[in-house]
């Protein structure tokens, strides 16, 4: 058997239950002069529809699709352009904000305040947002706001800090975009974050937020960065603490409601439901992983040494699923994603051990920068390379694990997917 192709196919299978126009007509029903979805019904009558994120497109050509000529209009802002029946779309940037952000933040706060009381809106929330749609507390500028994500994502910062700078040094994030408009709505939302949370989902822009500005601040004091991020920043968040500029809302307004539709636990039973299907056992552990790539990579390795020694609960062949979204603290010049980082740092430890394989890939079809969804590994990749004479901890060292995994013939390639619930990782163990 081809445990390579297995795996791969297996990942594939995981993003293909998160695709948006699935998610959308899995969790939305129209009945008469009703739509439901999960347990509420709402009147079926004109609204509008917003959305941001990468699935934001596929999931609205869905909601176009089921609802037709009730869309009186709206706006979405993902990270490509597509033309849509019957809303505006926008191209944004993503994963650092440029003036495209700017602009479609803009545009969006002025798309919402303009709704009445009496208007209803659909918007579509998934990962990406956070960059996609900004509009930074004067005096920030794009410049300012552009190097602070960059120095806090290099920085080994977790995604829940790094939002919680983000809802506080922005007019759109931490609920804020909510007390834009007066209308009535529904969020639906695709999630990219370690158990869901809504506060923390695209920066929550239409929920609340229970961070404070005396958070943001001890963030940037807990990575040495109180002296390396932009001033104007650092003015915000003080004034912020003086109690000179608003906090984010601090409570959910009664006239929105949120729907988590997917998530990575959906597509982590996806990729179990084929595994299981092909004959092989398999086990989600986890949804919820998260930390340093290469350490958590030195955990799943060790777990399955344990299987194949046979001191554990787990009998081989068996896969072992894990989700969730793991952070590298970038020190070199190279060319990655956490991703490639967690499956080479495992490759160190797997070496010629043979019957171990990982792979770890991003669902949105990114990984870093890079045009890699993600990377798989055995014992074969670790001899390849060898004989090839390549340096694994130099690559390693260096955060080149693209270059790597382009040489060795490794990496995992999809193209842009459509969606995003952050990573999944497998752990094949060979029987014996």
């Amino acid at each position: 058997m081809d445990y390579t192709d297995l795996l791969i196919q297996a990942f594939k299978n995981a993003v293909n239950q998160v695709l948006p126009d699935k998610i959308i007509y899995k969790n939305i029903k129209i009945d008469n002069h009703f739509f439901s979805i999960q347990e509420d019904k709402y009147p079926l009558k004109n609204f509008y529809l917003f959305g941001s994120g990468k699935a934001s497109i596929k999931m609205a050509q869905a909601v176009e699709d089921l609802f037709k000529d009730y869309i009186k209009g709206g706006l979405i802002v993902s990270n490509y352009k597509k033309e849509l029946k019957k809303v505006e779309v926008f191209e944004s940037s993503h994963p650092i904000p440029d003036e495209r952000s700017i602009k479609a933040g803009r545009h969006m706060l002025e798309k919402l305040s303009s709704l009445k009381e009496d208007d209803f809106f659909v918007y579509l929330l998934s990962g990406g947002s956070s960059a996609l749609i900004e509009y930074p507390i004067p005096p920030i500028s794009l410049q300012d706001l552009r190097l602070t994500t960059d120095i806090l994502l290099k920085s080994g910062v977790s995604i829940d800090e790094v939002n919680i700078i983000r809802k506080h040094i922005s007019l759109i994030k931490g609920g804020r975009l909510a007390k834009a408009t007066k209308a009535s709505g529904i969020v639906l939302v695709l999630s990219d974050v370690i158990g869901d949370d809504l506060e923390t989902i695209g920066s929550a822009p239409f929920y609340f937020d229970k961070s404070t500005y005396k958070d943001a601040y001890l963030v940037l004091d807990k990575y040495g960065l109180l002296n390396k991020i932009p001033s104007t920043v650092l003015t915000v968040i003080e004034k912020g603490l003086k109690g000179e500029i608003e906090e984010t809302p601090k409570e959910p307004p009664k006239r929105i409601k949120h729907y988590i539709i997917g998530n990575n636990l959906t597509a982590l039973n996806g990729a179990k439901d084929f595994l299981t299907k092909k004959g092989i056992k398999a086990f989600i552990l986890s949804s919820e992983i998260e930390g340093e790539a290469k350490e958590v990579a030195k955990v799943i390795v060790g777990i399955g040494k344990d299987i194949k020694k046979g001191s554990s609960y787990f009998f081989p062949p068996v896969v072992l699923l894990f989700g969730g979204e793991t952070t590298v603290t970038v020190k070199g010049s190279g060319k990655g994603g956490r991703n490639q980082e967690l499956v080479l740092s495992a490759l160190l430890k797997i070496k010629d051990n043979c019957g171990i394989h990982v792979l770890s890939a991003g669902t949105d079809g990114i990984d870093g920068v890079t045009d890699a969804a993600g990377a798989v590994a055995d014992c074969s990749t670790y001899k390849e390379a060898l004989e090839r004479g390549l340096d694994l901890e130099m690559f390693l060292e260096n955060n080149d694990s693209y270059n790597f995994f382009k040489k060795v013939g490794k990496l995992i390639k999809t193209g842009y997917t459509g969606t995003n619930v952050m990573d999944i990782t497998m752990l094949l163990v060979e029987g014996r």
